[in-house]
């Protein structure tokens, strides 16, 4: 379970499957980047972090509900339909949206805590959206699955984590710093969409090594 071997595989599959990966999740993740620009165009720069929040929870759970979906299907050769894939997800949002307000307060309260808690956290708890949406368990308990699933394990998910969203957030620094968000709103909303539509790799990569632990824990 090498992580580089996670993350060629997880590459190769993120490719295959882009076109769809985009029909299904880029419209959503659009839609939460307006979202946020009304909100912040309304309530001002230094409005509390928690309207943000409150608009992730809107509109997150529901495409990576649905993108969790469609790598499970396809993991077992289905070909599964976009508006399926979609109604399933609406169901699961409830219960989704807890677990990301709970896991959300969480980390930031522990990236608060000399940032180290923060870490922890978010590799512990990197498996608790796909024990939800695959098996069924609610925010509390998919939670505790993951912190179980994750033992022996922290450093693999911790540097296949760290290998996606380390470049990532430095081209969102690198483009942000080339634009000004602020001069151009149409510009802004095209960075934060694309942005965060690459940021699904990581459900990707994190799926793959999920699949294999929870075989070889099966075992």
């Amino acid at each position: 379970m090498n992580p580089l071997t996670v993350l060629r595989d997880s590459l190769y599959f993120f490719q295959r499957n882009l076109s769809q990966i985009v029909t299904l999740c880029l419209p959503l993740v659009i839609v939460e980047a307006i979202l946020q620009r009304i909100v912040d165009d309304a309530v001002g720069p230094d409005a509390s972090a928690g309207f943000g929040l409150i608009v992730g929870l809107l509109v997150y759970p529901l495409y990576t509900a649905a993108l969790i979906l469609f790598l499970d299907a396809r993991s077992r050769g289905e070909s599964p339909r976009n508006r399926e894939l979609l109604a399933q997800a609406v169901n699961l949002w409830p219960r989704f949206a807890l677990l990301s307000a709970i896991s959300t307060l969480l980390i930031v309260l522990g990236l608060s805590m000399f940032f180290i808690p923060g870490i922890f956290l978010t590799v512990v708890l990197a498996f608790s959206e796909y024990r939800l949406v695959l098996r069924g368990e609610a925010p509390l308990a998919a939670m505790k699955s993951s912190f179980n699933l994750s033992r022996g394990h922290f450093w693999r998910i911790f540097v296949c984590i760290l290998a996606v969203l380390g470049p990532l957030m430095l081209l969102k620094e690198f483009s942000y710093s080339l634009f000004s968000k602020d001069d151009n709103t149409l510009l802004s909303l095209v960075l934060d969409s694309a942005n965060s539509f690459l940021q699904l790799f990581v459900s990707v990569v994190l799926f793959r090594l999920f699949m294999l632990i929870s075989d070889k824990s099966d075992q």
